[in-house]
Formats: structure tokens, C-alpha cells, sequence
């Protein structure tokens, strides 16, 4: 007999916010597991909005969210432990050391201490962080609190993680770090949605990108058929956007000002 499908790791369904005005306006959005997915939209275009419903951080006036099959609304403590957050801007305890805040998260999510410390020590070791594990987080670059987050994000092996920004602050060396690590969870069957306004990013590392703009999903797929959409075979996703989001015809090329979007690449 055929085995049945697995359900979507997300799967949006008429999500809706307005703040004082219209923030997300009926977005529908479905994301399979193990696939690393790429939502980018102008400044405003409701990016973190959705992201932070997603997470429960806030409520949607309509719609649904789905995660790995849970209501996330009808049952939020079951899909949160399936989920990792990370904003842009990292929050962590600034009196522990890396290693006990990982140590007081792997706690949380009630995980075998030996286990805990294991995990720990592998997010140090892989985000370039070993050396820093006995200072406290008061003392460390901005760049390296975001490892320390993102690091405390994972620790539990989330099977959904959701990134708002994650490489804001970081170096070369370390995005290249970061990037490892995450495309190491999705080829362990972990899904990854990640916005950016750094499109070689999103260009390297997403199989597929959606692009928002005014709260709603405008084009969806992987880069050659959004190229194909608009026209514009083998150019890059700089140009591409531009065209999905209105601008690209009226705004010179690299200008990115506007739309609120950088081209510099982190690392190779």
C-alpha cells in the first residue's frame, strides 16, 4: 500500500493582520519539509509580520497556521516545540557564558542534560564559538550573540526554524559558519524559512523564494521560474525582484535604496 504523504512542515491558509493598517492580507503559503524556503519582500511588505505569527509570538486576526500538521492556533505549546526563532536582533542572558545559556535552553526543553551538553558543545564547535564558551554574553560582539541565538534556537532540533535577518552583523567567516550549519539541519530533513535583504544569500541557498509585497504572496517557485515569469532568463535575482515588485523598470540597476535591499555577498 502507498505510504501517505507527510503534511507541509507550514502551511498558511488565509492569514490576515492589520495593525493601523493592513499588515498581512490573506496569505496563503505551503512549505514541505526539508526545504529551504526564501521569503523576501520590500521594506513593509508584512515579511516579519507573518514570520511572528508563525511563530505565536503574535495572534492573526484570520486565518490558519499549520505546522507539521498542528494547529498552531488550537494547540500553540505542541507546534512551539517543533519551532526555532531567531530575529535579527539576538536575545540572550548577558551574565551567562554561551555554554550555560545553551545549557539553561537545552533545560527548557526538557532534554537529557548529557544530551544537552552534547548539542551544546556541537552548535560551539560548528558557529566558531568554542573559544568564547566561558565568557559572558555581556562581553561578546554583536555578530557572536547572534551565533549564541541562533545556537539556542537549535539546540532542541526544531523541525520548523524560522530566521528574520540571521546574518545582520556577521562577518564573512561567520555567515559561512551559519549557512553550514542550517543547510546541514535541511539535509536532515529540517524546513528553513528565512527572510533577507541580501538576495546572493537567498540566491545560493533557497530552492525556493517567495516574494511578498503589500501583505500578499506575488510569485512563488525556484529562481529559473521566477526568471521565466518575468522574462529575464539567467538574470539574477536582483533584476527579478525588481520586476515581481514593480520597481525594477523605474529603478537603476544596484539602486536598491527604495525597495530596502543590499546585494553585498557575506561570503562565497
Amino acid at each position: 500500500m502507498p505510504q501517505p504523504s507527510s503534511p507541509p512542515a507550514l502551511e498558511l491558509r488565509g492569514l490576515t493582520k492589520s495593525f493601523d493598517r493592513p499588515a498581512v492580507a490573506g496569505l496563503d503559503l505551503s512549505l514541505r519539509a526539508g526545504e529551504f524556503y526564501g521569503l523576501l519582500g520590500p521594506n513593509g511588505a508584512g515579511k516579519t509580520t507573518t514570520l511572528r505569527m508563525v511563530a505565536g509570538l503574535i495572534r492573526p486576526d484570520a486565518g490558519s497556521v499549520r505546522i507539521c500538521g498542528i494547529d498552531a492556533l488550537d494547540d500553540p505549546v505542541s507546534a512551539k516545540r517543533l519551532v526555532a526563532w531567531v530575529s535579527d536582533e539576538p536575545m540572550i542572558y548577558d551574565k551567562l557564558t554561551p555554554r550555560e545559556y545553551l545549557e539553561f535552553v537545552a533545560g527548557l526543553w526538557g532534554m537529557d542534560p548529557r544530551d544537552g551538553e552534547a548539542e551544546a558543545d556541537a552548535l560551539l564547535a560548528r558557529l566558531g564559538l568554542f573559544g568564547e564558551a566561558g565568557r559572558r554574553c555581556e562581553g561578546l560582539s554583536k555578530g557572536m550573540r547572534q551565533k549564541v541565538a541562533l545556537a539556542g534556537a537549535l539546540i532542541h532540533r526544531p523541525r520548523l526554524i524560522i530566521l528574520d535577518e540571521p546574518l545582520t552583523g556577521l562577518d564573512a567567516a561567520a555567515a559561512r559558519n551559519v549557512k553550514d550549519v542550517l543547510l546541514s539541519r535541511v539535509a536532515a530533513g529540517a524546513t528553513v524559512v528565512m527572510t533577507t535583504h541580501i538576495l546572493e544569500v537567498a540566491e545560493r541557498m533557497a530552492e525556493r523564494i517567495g516574494v511578498i509585497a503589500a501583505g500578499r504572496l506575488v510569485a512563488e517557485g525556484t529562481l529559473d521560474e521566477l526568471r521565466t515569469r518575468v522574462g529575464r532568463g539567467g538574470t539574477s535575482l536582483e533584476e527579478v525582484f525588481l520586476d515581481l515588485v514593480g520597481a525594477g523598470r523605474e529603478m537603476p540597476a544596484g539602486d536598491l535604496a527604495k525597495a530596502g535591499l543590499e546585494t553585498g555577498d557575506l561570503a562565497a
